[in-house]
């Protein structure tokens, strides 16, 4: 069952923009999840505390449905918008805009058992999993469950209601591939979603917020320009260049056609996975030698990782792995429709030209970054590399650089550091991807493992990353996190 405690994991519900969360020694503060916004901007009510007469009411359990005072007083929402307080206590406050109704005496408006039927509707979607593992799976269906929210009138999974109040291009991704087991339309709805977004040029955007889209520079809120300037270097860039996220979307599309076939949303979808391929090469490959490049660290998802120490501008090896891929499953696509097509040559003549031009004999390399990161592990995923190849490179993923969980940086590398994000900390979807991609290149045994090692890792909070020292949640690290709560139910249900 799964027990909130009000900080990491807030009372909320599904579709609510609603917080409910701890407010120091003072009780309980209620605030709204908006994109870009501190929460602390949009608090509804702070220091809330429930009395019955002169005594005050303490919170004595916290579950996805109630939070339950003493002497049988309950707070619950009646529906996405409203918290309703039920039971005889009177609630007082010190401060915020009820902006929204948030009533604080029963009123009728709702309805008994409601909410408590509303969350087990929910987690009777869960996909079955090993009974060691079903109360982790719990929490994480939760969190999918909680991070729901509706945004421009459509039903968006977003990261997290602490920080990640938008549907961010490759979460969506792993989001739909945690849901595919158990809410299959809501899954296709995130691939939808951004691809209804897709700008005419076939660039898939960053983000779909409230207010718009995040697709190139000039829509960065000024905050983050400022981070670019203070870590990357040479500062951010100041021209203006597409922002997106790392192209997995033929990837994503085909593992849903895996768990539910649908050739109707195959054929809904192909066309614009077709535009979003070529923009790659048509508008990220600056100097034309047929390797695409992040032209902004957010397209890469790596946002402070020592590959932008050097620049905004790279090319590590990863970019064009997940492209020869999404060649292999655009051929899988254009099969099921019946269409004619030369993908899969176009794969492997992807994989060779990297092979050819940066294949050093030992490793990948990302010019002219010296720092080892598991990207250059990432031609795995391909399962198109000459066996000694691959069997070089999962020597080194085996190897004390970067097993296991597998860090962010080499834990070797002289820019490791545990806790800074994207220098060191794991990542789930990076391990993910790279079982996967041992699956694929005929490592069954090591992606195993290295599968029990992350399920080991998430224990009891599905955090952003994680300290790989002392497998905590890293400090700076927001909780709720989708996709590590997706790809852990993926992994799990699949094991």
């Amino acid at each position: 069952m799964v027990e909130l405690d009000l900080d990491e994991r807030p009372f909320t519900e599904r579709g609510s923009r609603l917080l409910v969360i701890k407010d120091d020694d003072r009780g309980l503060w209620i605030g709204r999840a908006e994109y870009e916004t501190r929460l602390t901007k949009t608090t509804i009510m702070s220091g809330l505390r429930v009395f019955s007469g002169p005594r005050e009411l303490r919170v004595r359990h916290a579950s996805p449905y109630r939070v339950e005072f003493d002497d049988g007083v309950a707070l619950e929402f009646a529906d996405a918008d409203t918290l309703v307080l039920t039971g005889q206590g009177e609630a007082v406050w010190e401060g915020g805009s009820a902006i929204l109704p948030v009533t604080l005496t029963g009123t009728g408006t709702l309805v008994p058992g409601a909410a408590e039927a509303r969350w087990h509707a929910w987690l009777e979607r869960m996909p079955p999993v090993a009974d060691n593992l079903r109360e982790r799976a719990e929490l994480a269906w939760w969190t999918l469950g909680i991070n729901q929210i509706d945004i421009r009138g459509r039903t968006s999974v977003i990261p997290s209601k602490y920080g990640y109040v938008g549907l961010w291009n490759w979460d969506s991704y792993f989001h739909a591939i945690g849901l595919r087991h158990g809410d299959i339309e809501l899954a296709r709805e995130q691939i939808r979603i951004l691809l209804d977004n897709q700008r005419p040029d076939g660039l898939i955007p960053d983000v779909v917020h409230d207010h718009g889209v995040l697709a190139e520079t000039t829509d960065l809120p000024r905050s983050d320009i400022d981070r670019m300037d203070q870590h990357v270097g040479g500062g951010a860039p100041r021209e203006v260049v597409p922002v997106t996220k790392p192209p997995l979307t033929a990837w994503a599309v085909w593992k849903l056609h895996e768990a539910a076939p649908d050739l109707a949303f195959l054929e809904e979808v192909y066309d614009r996975l077709v535009a979003s391929q070529e923009w790659w090469f048509k508008h990220s490959d600056p100097d034309g030698d047929g390797l695409a490049e992040y032209l902004h660290p957010y397209s890469s998802g790596l946002d402070d990782s020592p590959i932008w120490d050097h620049g905004p501008r790279a090319e590590p090896p990863d970019l064009n792995s997940y492209l020869a891929l999404q060649y292999d499953r655009l051929a899988d696509i254009a099969d099921a429709l019946g269409i004619e097509h030369s993908w899969r040559d176009q794969a492997q003549a992807l994989v060779d030209l990297m092979i050819a031009e940066r294949w050093d004999g030992e490793r990948f390399l990302t010019r002219p970054v010296p720092t080892r990161t598991p990207l250059e592990l990432m031609p795995l995923f391909t399962g198109r590399l000459p066996r000694e190849i691959a069997d070089r490179l999962v020597a080194d993923l085996t190897s004390k650089s970067f097993w296991a969980p597998v860090p962010s940086v080499a834990y070797d590398d002289p820019l490791f550091d545990p806790e800074a994000m994207w220098r060191g900390p794991v990542w789930l979807n990076i391990n993910y991807l790279l079982i996967d991609g041992l699956r694929r290149s005929g490592y069954p045994e090591v992606a195993s493992e290295l599968t029990e090692k992350v399920l080991e890792l998430v224990g009891y909070g599905f955090y952003e990353y994680w300290n790989p020292l002392t497998g905590q949640g890293s400090q700076r690290a927001t909780t709720g996190f989708g996709w590590s709560a997706a790809l852990f139910l993926d992994l799990a249900a699949i094991l």
